[in-house]
């Protein structure tokens, strides 16, 4: 008799995702795109927080769950002592879970808690304790609530951590049930799939991007043109209807189909290859800038679990800046920065460095403002002697993505987008793509590898050196897109 695969608990979550990643995870998985680093980095926080959440039942047991069958032989023992449990795993009908925590309940029944290190419930977690507590249940265990153990995102660190504060614990038994209605029609196609000789196909969706980015997305988008509806501004509303006209490159969509202005503008551009642009619109935004003028990027890395005493869970601290300063339109710039050296609190020294590099006067330009001022709010209330300070810089940030926001220029190689990663290459012609370190979120993992880790010399500061040329990368891009800028709208 061959042997069938079963279905565990994240198959079961890829098949609601998309029938071709639970095939190919399950019967490819060698050829299963490697592990991000970023990623990987949601695993291992995850993990922490996991082992944080233990400290809550003193005397669980703790299962080891590198050995499948012995992690089934421990489970069965482990429930012997009507003791908390982690990581208890069930095993039946070819379908298995393990449990986060099992904690003994009234009489001989058993409450399941699903650790997570989000700071809110979502969707995906009804559906992912619902499959446990029927895993459960087919073993024989008398399941009486489901709890959700979240992060709470109000909690601020002072000394060490707490954490009865650090969690919030949310009964879902009655909202896991509305979950449970279709689990074993989903089971049993799922388990239908994953026995299927053939990879299903699958066409490009939203269930590409939601509820995570797709492990297969670059794969199964490779043929999509490159003008495909996907990358249509703000389109989302209006892809079933596109998709179900068979409709796929936003040049073919036809004349009649009614579009937004700016939709219509990125449709022109895609069907002419040229680019669009407001000279009135450009030269009224250049107007407002004063001189000197202050290009600006902040670069900050988040943890679960927060590293420094008063921040919050996920809050962005700021370990670096970047700071262009052009004192006329036509003038060179001088360039100023700041990064981080060790494990310790970067503020003091990120503001202290800002404060003595920013000019008095002079407009200070940054691309999308959101960031920047939440990032220097948030340094206000921590520093209280800046506060006045940074209440005088606020006024003077303006956002240079709102030419491009507004599709006062677009180019058709932005592609839908107007992020500072698109413009900059199709308006300046610099990107990213021969940097070590080329996005925001590679930046600030490596930085957290060079004073968290236990990295060699000579690697630190290869990782020190790579960050340098990124940042600077953002502010020297924007001084040459208000260049470009300068020779549309003067």
């Amino acid at each position: 008799m061959s042997y069938k695969k079963g279905l565990s608990k994240s198959k079961y979550l890829m098949g609601l995702q998309c029938p071709r990643l639970l095939w190919k995870a399950t019967n490819d998985a060698a050829n299963m795109p490697p592990v991000s680093l970023s990623t990987q980095f949601v695993f291992e926080q995850g993990h922490q927080v996991g082992e944080l959440a233990k400290q809550l039942y003193p005397g669980g047991l703790n299962l080891k769950t590198e050995n499948f069958s012995q992690n089934l032989k421990d489970t069965k023992e482990a429930l012997g002592c009507v003791l908390p449990v982690f990581e208890a795993g069930f095993a039946t009908e070819r379908l298995y879970s393990r449990v986060d925590i099992l904690a003994p309940a009234e009489g001989d029944g058993w409450d399941i808690i699903e650790v997570k290190s989000t700071t809110d419930i979502k969707e995906e977690h009804l559906y992912d304790v619902a499959f446990q507590r029927y895993c459960c249940r087919l073993s024989g265990l008398n399941i009486r609530n489901c709890y959700l153990m979240h992060i709470n995102k109000n909690y601020i660190k002072n000394g060490e951590i707490y954490p009865a504060e650090f969690f919030t614990l949310k009964d879902i038994t009655q909202e896991t049930e509305g979950y449970s209605g279709n689990l074993e029609e989903n089971i049993e196609a799922m388990l239908a799939i994953i026995d299927s000789d053939t990879c299903p196909e699958a066409r490009p969706g939203k269930q590409c991007t939601s509820p995570h980015d797709c492990p297969l997305k670059d794969q199964c988008w490779a043929d999509l043109p490159e003008h495909n509806i996907f990358t249509l501004y703000y389109g989302n509303k209006i892809l079933p209807e596109l998709q179900a006209q068979g409709i796929w490159d936003i040049r073919q969509i036809p004349p009649e189909f009614k579009l937004n202005p700016k939709q219509q503008i990125q449709k022109n551009c895609a069907v002419s290859g040229q680019i669009y642009t407001n000279p009135a619109e450009i030269g009224a935004f250049l107007n407002k800038l004063d001189y000197p003028l202050h290009y600006l990027d902040f670069e900050t890395f988040a943890t679960a679990i927060p590293v420094y005493d008063y921040t919050r869970p996920y809050q962005n601290i700021p370990f670096q800046f970047s700071l262009h300063i052009q004192q006329s339109p036509n003038s060179e710039t001088k360039h100023y920065s700041y990064l981080a050296e060790d494990g310790y609190d970067p503020r003091p020294a990120f503001l202290s460095a800002l404060k003595s590099s920013i000019a008095h006067q002079g407009s200070i330009l940054v691309y999308s403002e959101i960031f920047e001022k939440a990032r220097l709010k948030e340094l206000a209330a921590a520093f209280p002697e800046y506060a006045g300070w940074i209440e005088g810089i606020l006024g003077r940030i303006l956002d240079l993505i709102v030419p491009f926001r507004d599709f006062s220029y677009y180019h058709p190689g932005q592609h839908g987008s107007a992020s500072l990663k698109h413009v900059m290459p199709a308006l300046a012609g610099l990107g990213y793509d021969e940097l070590e370190i080329g996005e925001g979120q590679t930046a600030s993992l490596r930085f957290m590898e060079s004073v968290f880790g236990n990295l060699p010399p000579d690697e630190i500061r290869k990782i020190r050196a790579d960050l340098e040329i990124y940042c600077g990368q953002d502010t020297g891009g924007m001084v040459e897109i208000v260049r470009k800028l300068r020779e549309i709208g003067g």
